[in-house]
């Protein structure tokens, strides 16, 4: 029998099994109705996956939308097909980098960048994923993408491997990033290790294991959910007297003096979350995510 359930959990996925598979046995292991992810990581990686349940999935985007970090290692030397360690090895290379080319090498890429998505990817063309065409041999024009690396740090240095930890906007491919980086330095590289540390506030430290999960009791998992509210914690907050939040509740859009402009979270009496709202012009408060507080 599944069940209504609404919250947050943080996740530490493992490496070796894909976002959706997780997906899968979370959604049986709560028996719930509903459920989804912010933001796939590839079998590769390991780390933070936010899972959202009932309602939590309607402010999905938030978290998709949230800036990133991982840390990785780079294999120098070693460039593959799928520019990661699952991949075919394309080209192998002497490997002559010092201490002093690092710096001058992740410095070029700070800040914005163009990025070509990999063919190893899930993006679409014609309608079909990326990956099914590389698979079938195929490779097909992509359009290059803005993306803003916003911290880019070397943790550790061996002769053939670089381990760094990257903060990056929505959309930034690691594996494409370690590539660059890998023909900056002139030896080429791939990621042979990723793992997603944060997303948006969520931290890694604050994510469960499968496996913990597993061995709780129905009421430990339960406790183990974040409310929806902290999915909008980092918006401006609007809180509606009883007449406006009926209003908004069903929908309406409000004119409100003080409304702000751009995404906020919108809540009623007693502080209850009504959902997401957006101010596109001044003073007037349209709905863009409701939450249905109705049981069952």
């Amino acid at each position: 029998m599944r069940r209504r359930l609404d919250g947050v959990l943080l996740l530490d996925k493992p490496a070796g099994i894909g976002s959706n598979a997780v997906l899968q046995a979370l959604k049986r292991l709560y028996a719930a109705a509903k459920a989804g992810h912010a933001g796939t990581l590839d079998p590769l990686a390991s780390g933070l996956l936010p899972v959202l349940f009932g309602e939590a999935t309607k402010f999905s985007q938030l978290a998709l939308d949230a800036d990133k970090e991982y840390v990785t290692r780079a294999q120098l030397g070693v460039t593959t097909t799928t520019a990661d360690a699952e991949g075919q090895v394309l080209e192998r290379r002497p490997c002559n980098v010092h201490d002093a080319d690092i710096e001058p090498a992740l410095a070029a890429f700070r800040g914005e960048l163009e990025q070509v998505p990999p063919m190893y990817s899930a993006l679409k063309h014609g309608g079909r994923p990326l990956y099914a065409l590389a698979r079938a041999g195929r490779e097909v024009p992509r359009a290059p993408r803005r993306v803003r690396v916003l911290e880019l740090e070397l943790l550790h240095f061996a002769a053939d491997s670089l381990e760094l930890r990257i903060r990056c906007s929505k959309g930034t491919y690691i594996r494409t990033l370690v590539e660059d980086i890998g023909r900056a330095l002139g030896c080429g590289a791939h990621v042979a290790a990723l793992r997603r540390t944060a997303t948006g506030a969520f931290r890694i430290e604050d994510a469960v294991t499968l496996e913990q999960l597993q061995s709780d009791t129905a009421a430990a998992r339960d406790a183990r959910l974040l409310p929806l509210e902290r999915l909008l914690g980092g918006l401006p907050r609007v809180d509606l007297p009883a007449a406006l939040a009926e209003r908004f509740a069903l929908g309406q859009a409000l004119r409100m003096e003080q409304a702000p402009l751009g995404q906020c979270s919108v809540y009623g009496q007693q502080g209850r979350l009504l959902g997401l709202g957006e101010g596109r012009v001044a003073g007037e408060l349209r709905p863009r995510r409701l939450v249905n507080h109705a049981s069952g």
